[in-house]
């Protein structure tokens, strides 16, 4: 169930595939996801090049016009290369439990809302037309559920609306249940089953009655065996499965064993610029600065050489340095660092003040009165996102003084 990301953030759940070898070897899953088209389109998302990839998804889903399946590509495409020209594809912002209370939203164009609520539909409509006609198609269960759990990770992270999302991953349960009941083989289905377990039991019961799923059991370690079995076994499911696996080791300061789901996955796709990111965040949260910021520069100095990265969002990187060089007393290099965040042609205005906004208090750290001030007005100005509008005023008022 997906609506774990409300609290804890999926910093980009997205599909997986696996080689025909390891399919034949037992597994069982549809074989739509085994298409050269599509195992070459995700080689194209899991480099975010979200054209390329949804060139090669049209074409699937020409091909396979009845197929539930082929929509869910194209939905999580759509999805994900929004939310990431929205800045919302870092992990850091989702770790902290003010997520959801944050007075941010994002600027996504009705256009935009009204595709994803179209695919999601069509594809949940598509799913229930193969379910009617043969109540054992386990590929239209987990086709079903799959679109669910796309659409509850949206609404959380554009909407912030988490009792819908909560109510949307328990049907991605169901689904996924649903298929473990036909095919107990069925690894795919594993994973949405796993981060609900981890997911609820990480509620507190008063939360769960909030969202109405209060009589929900969960259990974080078997959330997490699920979870390794999807990512070892799966097809579609490979890469969030050890996605979600390393962002829940992170909560429970697993630290080690999150890096090295992270670093796997940065080394299997090194063209992803948030894969080689997730490295040095986790670095970062784990308390080893130092070997943050060289993780956080190797990228950088990746994104320096022409063609590495598809269009990366340096604010990112930028931003999650000045975190780190603030956590090691380095103030001065921190502001620099805030600041060129914000200066990214591509940064979100959400981004740009949040960056503006650190980037200030550094300077009153260093006593420059007058910089600060003026990182505080960029960051208080009217229009746009007002998320960090209180905060400046606040430090505006008076000096932050690291209290």
């Amino acid at each position: 169930m997906l609506h774990l990301f409300a609290r804890h953030a999926l910093l980009n759940v997205v599909l997986g595939f696996c080689s025909l070898s390891a399919c034949a070897a037992g597994q069982t899953a549809d074989r739509l996801n085994l298409d050269p088209v599509v195992r070459d389109g995700f080689q194209h998302f899991y480099v975010l090049d979200f054209d390329g990839a949804m060139q090669r998804f049209e074409s699937v889903a020409k091909a396979h016009p009845d197929d539930p399946m082929a929509v869910g590509y194209l939905l999580t495409d759509t999805i994900f290369r929004e939310l990431y020209r929205q800045d919302l594809l870092d992990t850091t912002y989702y770790a902290h439990e003010h997520f959801l209370s944050s007075s941010h939203k994002s600027d996504v164009p009705d256009s935009m809302k009204q595709e994803v609520e179209r695919l999601t539909t069509h594809a949940v409509e598509l799913a229930d037309a193969r379910i009617k006609a043969n109540p054992n198609d386990k590929d239209a269960y987990f086709a079903r559920g799959y679109a669910r759990g796309m659409h509850a990770a949206w609404v959380t992270f554009v909407d912030h609306t988490f009792a819908g999302a909560a109510r949307q991953g328990l049907q991605s349960r169901n689904d996924s249940e649903s298929v473990l009941k036909l095919d107990p083989d069925y690894a795919d289905a594993k994973m949405a089953i796993g981060i609900q377990q981890f997911a609820v039991a990480s509620l507190p019961r008063f939360v769960r009655m909030l969202v109405g799923i209060a009589g929900l059991g969960g259990n974080k370690e078997q959330g997490l065996a699920l979870l390794r079995e999807s990512a070892a076994h799966g097809t579609i499911t490979r890469v969030p499965s050890q996605t979600a696996l390393s962002l829940f080791l992170r909560h429970e300061h697993r630290y080690a064993e999150a890096f090295t789901v992270a670093q796997g996955l940065a080394k299997q796709y090194p063209h992803d610029f948030l894969f080689r990111l997730e490295e040095a965040n986790l670095m970062k949260d784990a308390g080893h600065g130092p070997e943050a910021i060289a993780l956080y520069h190797a990228v950088l100095d990746d994104a320096a050489k022409p063609g590495y990265f598809v269009e990366p969002r340096l604010q990112l990187a930028y931003f999650g340095l000045g975190e780190t060089e603030r956590g090691q007393g380095h103030s001065s290099d921190a502001a620099i660092s805030y600041r060129k965040a914000a200066a990214q042609p591509n940064c979100s205005d959400w981004m740009r003040k949040r960056a503006a906004v650190a980037a200030g208090m550094m300077y009153d750290l260093l006593h420059r009165r007058e910089d600060a001030m003026e990182q505080y007005r960029l960051a208080a100005a009217p229009g746009g996102d007002q998320s960090q509008a209180a905060d400046a005023r606040k430090y505006m008022r008076s000096p932050y003084t690291g209290s």
